[in-house]
């Protein structure tokens, strides 16, 4: 089979996280943003010429733009025409031939993100090609995974932090994670849930090591499941060593330079837990490779994962392969409407049965809401 055809649509989802309007000069620049009121993303659909087709999804958010240029320009023109790998290993291949021929344009960013979107599509063919659903083709055991609530931030407001994590208990979800950045609202919260509740807090890299070693120490006794991120730049694996020592446990990876940025993270035994993020690393088969890698220093794996697509269902699939106390993050937001209908969140998920991802979002949904819109033909191309 032939890699025939290459889709790549952005999509903005109007969604609704329970928090007051922002100001009005607030820009947007991320997810944890009040000023934000949908939720982009960018999938990709690469179909074969027996008319088989896998989905992927980049990491982007606001940087979708600029993906879709990287995929157009330098990703799509290695896959088009190219065989259908028909095993992990030859997908494998294909994945390392792409990246070596765009290896100059850095390894995070929106080549590497535009490439983790190929990488997940490629995946959902191959399971739909050896008809398996993508969690018994990675080897996982169990179909049935446990969900943890990330929530958006509330601008550090203890009684709103409060009220948040409290809806999202009476909702089933006994681990939960905040981004927020002061004490009394990472104390509210805390004292809003029950003792066994587990919370984690991801502060999206703010501080100084000084700084983040002194806030580590003063967190200690609220016995969080981990503090993300605490100390800027993000990959500052001695700094995060540092605070670490602190008694804090601690989790990076998010914003790891593509699979090797973790190299940093577990050979200076920087963190207690690692995050690749499917949709920025480099898809499945880098993902694959970090869980390796982690497992020989024997550091826990939670993928991150704040996507509502493909994305999504690949980190679910990732996360089945795992130990069971290994929780799958979804957004705690209200999309209106959801791109897939079957995806409800909910303290578990249940793997689909079908081949490949399980993954098919509702058409009238992607024309209502997508941004832009490209398909590229090898049949246009290879006569240009």
């Amino acid at each position: 089979m032939q890699i025939t055809h290459i889709e790549v649509v952005r999509l903005a989802i109007p969604f609704e996280s329970g928090r007051s309007m922002a100001p009005a000069n607030e820009t947007a620049w991320n997810a944890a943003s009040p000023a934000l009121k949908k939720m982009e993303t960018l999938l990709v659909r690469i179909e074969t010429d027996n008319g088989l087709h896998g989905w992927g999804e980049a990491f982007g958010h606001l940087s979708n733009s600029v993906t879709v240029q990287a995929l157009q320009d330098l990703i799509v023109p290695c896959f088009l025409g190219k065989n259908l790998p028909d095993s992990p290993s030859t997908l494998a291949a294909l994945m390392q031939e792409a990246e070596k021929a765009l290896h100059a344009f850095g390894r995070s960013g929106p080549v590497r993100y535009g490439l983790s979107a190929i990488d997940i599509a490629l995946w959902d063919l191959l399971g739909k090609q050896l008809n398996q659903p993508l969690w018994q083709l990675l080897g996982a055991k169990r179909r049935q995974i446990g969900l943890y609530a990330s929530l958006v931030s509330y601008n550090n407001q203890p009684q709103e932090v409060a009220r948040q994590v409290r809806r999202a208990w009476q909702a089933g979800f006994t681990t939960l994670k905040l981004h927020e950045t002061t004490y009394e609202a990472i104390a509210a919260a805390r004292a809003a849930l029950p003792e066994d509740a587990t919370l984690m807090v991801d502060v999206n890299c703010p501080w100084r090591v000084d700084e983040a070693s002194q806030h580590a120490e003063r967190l200690a006794p609220l016995k969080l499941g981990w503090l993300e991120e605490p100390v800027w730049p993000p990959d500052d694996a001695a700094g995060l060593a540092a605070v670490r020592r602190a008694g804090t446990p601690l989790a990076a990876g998010e914003n790891a330079s593509g699979e090797w940025g973790f190299e940093e993270l577990l050979s200076q035994h920087a963190v207690d837990v690692v995050q690749p993020s499917v949709a920025k690393v480099g898809g499945i088969t880098a993902s694959l490779r970090v869980f390796a890698r982690a497992r020989e220093f024997g550091v826990k794996v939670v993928p991150h994962c704040f996507y509502y697509g493909a994305g999504l269902m690949a980190t679910a699939h990732l996360v089945a392969t795992l130990p069971e106390d290994v929780l799958l993050e979804v957004p705690w937001i209200r999309f209106s409407p959801l791109l897939w209908p079957q995806l409800d969140f909910k303290p578990t998920l249940t793997l689909p049965d079908t081949p490949g991802l399980g993954f098919e979002p509702d058409r009238q949904v992607l024309e209502a809401h997508t941004v832009s819109q490209m398909t590229f033909n090898f049949e246009d191309a290879h006569h240009v």
